[in-house]
């Protein structure tokens, strides 16, 4: 029988750009190319016939889970309808509209409108852009600096690009460009002073924040963007009293906050927003990835009313707001997130998370807290990981060339099991989609232990 696999794996090789790939070792066939050509629930099957667990949930984004029949009849009933029309100036479209309704109801207090993109990328352009716009309108001309975090990540466009605070996605780019600006990651497990407890490291972070505030002058920065839980970055949780104390400070300074939600929105950490979960009050929340659980490319900017008055005043006195894409708003991506929303809800996919997200940390942690090679299990929600060090007990790491974290990530998917190998360090990262259950979660952990063994052989 004639193997279509193979010959998609061909045309794979000789035609596909892939993002964030080995370029040469793909084109040589060095990498395996693996189509994907199904899924249901937690798992997908390749064209070769085999199945696996996604415990990443493609790249921490189908939350409702693969094959949810619900979103495809929604995407197919809106293309027969009306596939397009754009949304710039008086006109719209019913699908956007009343999708802008239910993300404002479940959005944190205070947020007012919500603006369309396609990807998270372009979202993030976008809080730049509004950003400048608003510190324009206010006078402020020289207020434009926009500081990120190390480790944060904020998308690959050139200016997105920039706020990510990743060398991946600098090195021969030309980047970070300015008026970007990054700041300490509040990574507790990697602090330099081991003797700090959480609230004092998160203090140590907040002073260096403040130290890089006061040396570039508070008149010049416009912004601080951040995620509620590092997601590509390592999944790093905030330590103790961290956003609190940031807050403060951007009060203090006349800062605009921008929480990058674009992981931990709907649902992911328990809440429906990260924010509510670390009492964060964003000034400008980014939102993809689980919006649609990527079942279509959407993306968007929650607006604060506080924002938006000034929007209103700036283009009062200037004219038209100046911004927009061609596909801003499409009526097929906003039908697929109107049914992914409503199956959040009816499947208590939040509820679930925060539950099953629980059980699944704490038992990765009892099956390999005691490893002598994990230095630490972490992470908050339906979002673990698992950090290997060389030496535990003296925090010693491996050296980036062993691709430690990578090899258990192979291992790991020999076994049947999808983790990801996060940059920057040997860290298994685990996020699978919200509906896991616990005989899923058993099943990651007694792979991931076994992976980890292959790896470490004692």
């Amino acid at each position: 029988m004639f193997d279509r696999s193979n010959e998609l794996g061909a045309w794979d090789r000789d035609h596909l750009f892939h993002p964030a790939t080995e370029a040469g070792a793909h084109t040589r066939g060095e990498i395996q190319t693996r189509v994907i050509s199904g899924g249901k629930g937690v798992y997908i099957t390749d064209k070769s016939g085999r199945t696996f667990l996604d415990a990443f949930a493609g790249l921490f984004c189908v939350n409702v889970g693969y094959g949810r029949q619900k979103i495809a009849e929604a995407i197919a009933k809106q293309a027969k309808e009306l596939a397009y029309y754009h949304a710039f100036g008086d006109y719209g479209t019913e699908a956007p509209i009343t999708l802008s309704k239910m993300i404002i109801d479940r959005a944190p207090a205070g947020m007012s409108r919500v603006y369309f993109g396609l990807s998270g990328s372009d979202a993030n352009e976008t809080n730049i852009k509004l950003a400048w716009y608003y510190n324009n309108v206010l006078g402020r001309p020289g207020k434009k600096k926009i500081i990120s975090r190390w480790r944060g990540y904020h998308g690959s466009t050139v200016m997105t690009g920039s706020l990510t605070g990743l060398e991946l996605y600098h090195k021969a780019f030309d980047l970070p460009r300015t008026p970007i600006l990054h700041t300490e990651a509040p990574y507790y497990f990697r602090r330099p002073d081991t003797t700090m407890n959480g609230e004092q490291f998160a203090q140590a972070c907040v002073d260096m924040l403040e130290d890089l505030i006061l040396a570039e002058g508070a008149d010049t920065i416009a912004a601080f963007i951040g995620e509620p839980i590092q997601g590509a970055g390592g999944i790093i949780p905030p330590p103790t009293g961290y956003w609190s104390k940031v807050q403060s400070l951007l009060k203090k300074y006349d800062i605009l906050l921008i929480a990058d939600e674009v992981v931990s929105g709907f649902g992911r950490l328990g809440r429906m927003f990260g924010s509510d979960h670390y009492d964060i009050r964003p000034d400008l929340i980014t939102i993809s990835k689980g919006l649609t659980s990527s079942y279509a490319p959407l993306s968007g900017v929650i607006v604060s009313d506080k924002v938006w008055q000034v929007l209103v005043k700036g283009s009062d006195e200037l004219g038209t707001i100046g911004h927009g894409w061609t596909c801003s708003a499409h009526p097929i991506c906003a039908a697929a997130a109107i049914a992914n929303l409503e199956l959040i809800d009816e499947m208590d996919l939040v509820s679930n998370a925060h539950d099953t997200g629980a059980y699944l940390r704490s038992a990765l942690a009892e099956a390999l807290g005691n490893h002598e090679n994990v230095g630490e299990v972490r992470g908050d929600g339906l979002m673990a990981a698992v950090e290997f060090v060389e030496d535990r007990d003296n925090r010693i790491f491996f050296d980036a060339s062993k691709k430690v974290g990578e090899q258990v990530a192979a291992a790991l998917l020999e076994r049947g099991v999808i983790g990801r190998a996060m940059p920057q360090g040997d860290i298994l990262g685990l996020a699978p989609p919200l509906c896991l259950t616990r005989h899923e979660a058993d099943i990651i952990v007694e792979s991931t232990l076994k992976a980890v063994d292959a790896v470490f052989v004692r």
